[in-house]
């Protein structure tokens, strides 16, 4: 790395080690950023204890793969004492933005999850300019649609417009905004539009124009082309058999449908051949490890909580069948699906999930879909899937590899900053 950057981006984002699809996309993002040239990448997030204490469901701190030469993980500390409670946290991001911001070094600086990252950017951005200090900072917003469920849509129901207005104008002061799927761009707008008959403000009309959709980046080499004999040593590890399994792979919550794909289990006849597997931590998973112990099926069920990224792959690439039968509920809507394009990359036994939120813009026609809340459609689909014929099973495998490769890191990272770049010379050329 040059001792003096010039060109950085900055990812604001809760980073690793949280269990979030889109911690993995700032990865994949500043990695690639890496390859496109950019000499610094410096990802602004929390300190640790802080995402403890915040209760996110957080890998094995050893588990953790190390970032390429050329990237800083940046976890500033709190600004202030136990009289400004979470604001300290918040000062100590937004502050470091600001001298990143007046260096001198041209910067583009994405934000993923609006509150409060793009808050913060957006402040951060202001105090910059008013410093009187070089600036050359080109700002993207990217929405992942859980900050719009929890604070927009939740000042809607509330008729409060003030924190409503504060996420909305932070995001649309971006030199680019962007959903991670137009269903998450159709929440935004929807949202916007109750906002506006309420308050007689104009967000929607201006979300409609200025918001567009990227796709989360995802690192397709990571799934593709996995060692056999790794394949083999990984799953002999954990005591498991190639195709002996069926795998839940994500945050344990009921949102993500882990207590319908027990019972569904439990229904199926493949429970008498197979494993489930259900693998990540979460708010709710001492609940369902209890659910799981009176479903009659305990002996069958494992739970995996040190499951760490390189294991991932391997871990789906043996399974049966991957289920994430996700269902819309108040604190939680899945508004892509990363888990599952990940699961389509490494192959082995098909996908089973349903069609919610943005889950049908990230699977396509090449996955098994069942009702929300549906666990006698989610047997018969694992009883389908583990008896599936080699030769369906390996052209279900290859289209869908063929259609989650269109969210491989690279191709998104350029799309993404073709549109940064139209703002970057599109603003210098007014001026």
């Amino acid at each position: 790395m040059n001792s003096t950057p010039t060109n950085r981006l900055v990812l604001v984002v809760r980073a690793d080690p949280v269990i979030c699809g889109h911690s993995g996309e700032a990865r994949n993002l500043a990695e690639t950023a890496m390859e496109r040239g950019f000499d610094e990448v410096r990802i602004i997030t929390w300190p640790i204890d802080r995402l403890v204490e915040a209760g996110l469901p957080l890998k094995p701190l050893d588990g953790v793969l190390e970032y390429g030469p050329g990237i800083v993980v940046e976890r500033p500390e709190p600004v202030g004492d136990y009289r400004v409670p979470d604001g300290r946290y918040l000062a100590g991001i937004t502050g470091r933005l600001v001298e990143l911001f007046t260096d001198g070094v041209p910067t583009v600086c994405m934000s993923l999850y609006l509150s409060p990252h793009t808050i913060a950017v957006a402040d951060a951005l202001r105090v910059a300019e008013g410093t009187g200090l070089d600036v050359d900072v080109v700002t993207i917003a990217e929405a992942v649609g859980s900050d719009v469920t929890n604070v927009v849509r939740a000042c809607v129901a509330q008729g409060r417009l003030g924190a409503a207005a504060h996420v909305l104008e932070a995001y649309l002061s971006s030199d680019v905004c962007v959903a991670v799927s137009e269903y998450t761009k159709a929440l935004i707008i929807a949202a916007a539009e109750e906002i506006d008959a309420q308050h007689g403000t104009r967000y929607a009309a201006r979300c409609r124009a200025l918001v567009e959709v990227s796709y989360p980046a995802i690192d397709s080499h990571a799934y593709l082309d996995l060692e056999q004999a790794k394949l083999t040593e990984t799953l002999a590890a954990r005591r498991l058999t190639k195709d002996g399994y069926v795998l839940f792979l994500s945050r344990l919550a009921r949102a993500k449908g882990v207590d319908d794909l027990i019972t569904g289990f439990a229904m199926s006849r493949a429970r008498d051949s197979t494993r489930l597997v259900i693998a990540g931590r979460g708010p709710e998973a001492d609940e369902l490890h209890a659910f799981a112990a009176a479903s009659g099926i305990g002996d069958r069920v494992d739970f995996l909580d040190d499951v760490d990224d390189a294991e991932k792959p391997y871990l789906m690439a043996g399974a049966a069948a991957y289920a994430l039968p996700s269902k819309p509920r108040p604190e939680f809507v899945e508004t892509f699906g990363i888990a599952l394009v990940e699961k389509m990359l490494a192959g082995g036994g098909p996908v089973i999930t349903t069609i919610t939120g943005g889950i049908g813009e990230a699977v396509g026609e090449h996955a098994m879909i069942v009702d929300v809340e549906d666990p006698v459609g989610i047997a018969a689909a694992i009883d389908r899937a583990v008896t599936m014929d080699p030769d369906e099973r390996h052209r279900w495998e290859h289209r869908a590899r063929t259609h989650a490769l269109q969210f491989d890191r690279g191709a998104v990272f350029d799309r993404l900053f073709a549109r940064v770049d139209a703002a970057r010379y599109g603003s210098a050329m007014a001026s």
